[in-house]
């Protein structure tokens, strides 16, 4: 009998046992899953680390954007420079051929005995020049017969008006006008009736 009470003891104890791990690896999974679920809390450290890497960031984000304003400014100042420098390269390029023109006038003219030719040649490559101009928005301001404006003309002599109707008109127009694309290059220089 005390064989079979010890036999049945040893069962309970195994039992036990089995039972106590049982829970203990339950406890420590609960431990576990809480540990998991809750968020570590940082220490002053970490939040320190995590700063400096932030500033650290930033910082060279910012150096990078200012090096690539920097580009960017030195860039625009040599396309302005080389706009500036080389922006009447169209226009010499379409007046050489008018330079071509007037080269050949001045060598035939001394061959030539015949000036109304020469006046026709320098008409041609008068026309020619204007043209070329007129193309690049350039505008002759002539203004005989039409009311004086300062913002066009410069008065450089006032004459008495033969009519009443002409006074305040220009009546002679010593130097011709331009503008460039409505912009006044030079004045007109007239005479301004009184």
């Amino acid at each position: 009998m005390s064989e079979k009470f010890q036999s049945e003891k040893d069962q309970e104890k195994e039992i036990l046992n089995d039972a106590g791990q049982q829970d203990a690896s339950a406890q420590e999974q609960e431990t576990a899953e809480q540990q998991q679920e809750e968020p570590k809390e940082e220490t002053v450290e970490d939040k320190l680390a995590k700063a400096e890497a932030e500033a650290a960031d930033l910082k060279d984000r910012l150096l990078r954007q200012m090096a690539e304003f920097d580009n960017y400014r030195k860039r625009t100042m040599k396309e302005k420079a080389d706009i500036i420098l080389n922006g009447s390269a169209g226009v010499v390029t379409d007046i050489l051929p008018v330079i071509d023109d007037l080269e050949r006038a001045i060598a035939n003219s001394a061959k030539s005995e015949d000036f109304g030719a020469l006046k026709e040649g320098i008409e041609l490559i008068y026309n020619k020049l204007m043209h070329i101009l007129e193309q690049k928005g350039l505008q002759k301001i002539s203004p005989k017969n039409e009311p004086f404006d300062t913002d066009f003309h410069e008065a450089i002599a006032m004459i008495p008006a033969p009519s009443e109707d002409l006074k305040g008109k220009v009546l002679d127009c010593a130097i011709d006008g331009y503008k460039l694309n409505d912009k006044v290059l030079r004045h007109a220089k007239v005479a301004v009736g009184e």
